[in-house]
This record gives C-alpha cells, sequence and structure tokens, in this order.
C-alpha cells in the first residue's frame, strides 16, 4: 500500500509538473516521468504487458516525438503570445467543473478488496490478452490493421516526391 501511495505522489507531482513547467522540455520530462510511474502501477496491478507498451509506446516513441516538435519549434517565452486573462479564468472554470463532475461521478464509489479464494493472478497476461484479442474481438483487431495500413500508404504517397520537384 505505500508503495501505491509514494507512486501515486510521485505521479500527481509530475502531472503538476506537466502544467506548471514554463519550459516545454521540462514539461515533456515531466510527462516521461509521469508515464513511468503508471506503467509502474500496471505492473502493481499484474499488467504487464500494458505497462511495457505504456513504455514503449509513449515513454519511447511519442515523447521523442514531442521533444522532437518542441526543438523543431525553438520554442521559448519570447515568441509565446501573451494569453488574455480572459482566456486564463476560461480554462480555471473548465478545470473545476472537470474536477467537480469527476468528484460527483465517483462520491458514491465503494473499493472493494480481493477475495484470495477466486483471485486469478493470470488476468493481466499476455497470452489471455492474446485469445482476448484473436477470439474475441478479432473483426476489429483485423478492421484497426487496415486503418493503420491505409495511414502508411497515405503517408508514403504524401511525402512521394514528383519528377523535377526540389525540397531544398
Amino acid at each position: 500500500m505505500s508503495l501505491f501511495l509514494f507512486l501515486a505522489f510521485v505521479a500527481l507531482l509530475s502531472a503538476l509538473g506537466v502544467v506548471l513547467a514554463k519550459n516545454p522540455v521540462h514539461s515533456v520530462l515531466f510527462l516521461i516521468l509521469t508515464f513511468f510511474t503508471l506503467s509502474a502501477h500496471y505492473l502493481m496491478l499484474n499488467a504487464q504487458f500494458l505497462a511495457a507498451v505504456n513504455i514503449i509506446v509513449y515513454a519511447g516513441a511519442i515523447m521523442v516525438l514531442f521533444l522532437f516538435v518542441i526543438m523543431f519549434l525553438n520554442l521559448n517565452q519570447d515568441t509565446e503570445p501573451h494569453k488574455p486573462m480572459l482566456a486564463k479564468v476560461a480554462a480555471t472554470i473548465a478545470g473545476g467543473s472537470l474536477l467537480l463532475i469527476m468528484v460527483a461521478a465517483l462520491h458514491n464509489v465503494q473499493p472493494t478488496g480481493y477475495d484470495a479464494a477466486t483471485f486469478d493472478s493470470q488476468v493481466g497476461m499476455v497470452n489471455r490478452l492474446g485469445m482476448v484479442l484473436f477470439k474475441q474481438y478479432s473483426l476489429p483487431f483485423e478492421l484497426a490493421s487496415i486503418l493503420l495500413l491505409a495511414a502508411m500508404v497515405g503517408s508514403v504517397m504524401l511525402g512521394k516526391r514528383e519528377t523535377g520537384e526540389r525540397n531544398f
């Protein structure tokens, strides 16, 4: 329980760091820390596959993309446009209303413990996930693969140079 509370505390602090950091690179680094703490929570829930995918996909690939875009755009405070006070007030009201909705939705939740007699330790394993994915959800899985194939073909077609075209 203490490990969970420590990881939750670190996740909340790093999530606040994402939002409150002035430097966008520091914000991305806080987001990577948030992803690692969430992966540790997945490991505590016996979901090793989700933890590995979270680290590989989000903390790896997506964060490299974010860092590339931030460094490519060369964002700093001098080029940042000043936000009017109305936008800040609207963002505060929107965040507060989201917090109010979440508290209202979760106020009657009764956390339950687990029963050791009926506990299944294989619930988060990859072989179980694969069986469910390929038996019950085979059609959505195949449709997602066709969608990804169409996206790859589209990106190749957009990036293809025409004859006689020069980039620079």
